[in-house]
């Protein structure tokens, strides 16, 4: 039983910022200044079976590290949208490449960038640590932190809503 208020059936695509959601929002630096993230081994699990299903994913954000574009698109993530200062336009390219529609589309994000985005999309998602502007437009606030576990928490609801959790054809890496 899902515990986010909303038809998961409907749901075709995942769109995921990348700071404070798939990395915690406390990121050492190296000593060239350059961003360094940890990234959440289930997120990625999950972020893979759901390519692997067919479910559109991509990346939106503001980020533009090496680290980040490798990390996804070995995960197979086909759309990976790095350096955006303003998402929506970003969003509005993928909505473009992909015909998906609104109310089929998950946004997962954590601070003020995201908020045009997570306007627009059926399912706005926020992570239990993100801002209290993103809070308050959110249909489901997640039990995770950025960082911790949110994209599995609802990749997993949303694929157990369709049937599609534990599917043998997916099963593994």
């Amino acid at each position: 039983m899902s515990s986010i208020n909303y038809d998961l059936t409907k749901i075709k695509a995942f769109i995921f910022d990348v700071d404070g959601v798939l990395s915690t929002d406390c990121i050492p630096l190296s000593t060239d200044g350059e961003p360094m993230r940890m990234i959440n081994i289930k997120d990625g699990y999950a972020i893979h079976q759901a390519n692997s299903l067919g479910y559109g994913i991509a990346i939106i954000t503001g980020g533009d590290t090496q680290a980040i574009y490798k990390r996804f698109e070995k995960l197979g993530v086909k759309h990976i949208y790095m350096k955006s200062r303003i998402k929506v336009n970003d969003f509005n390219d993928y909505l473009e490449k992909t015909g998906y529609k609104l109310d089929e589309i998950v946004y997962i994000g954590d601070d003020i960038p995201d908020y045009p985005v997570m306007k627009l999309v059926g399912l706005p998602v926020a992570p239990a640590d993100a801002a209290s502007e993103i809070k308050s437009i959110a249909k489901y606030i997640s039990h995770k932190r950025g960082g911790e576990g949110v994209a599995r928490d609802v990749i997993e609801q949303v694929l157990k809503a369709q049937h599609n959790w534990m599917n043998t054809e997916a099963f593994g890496w």
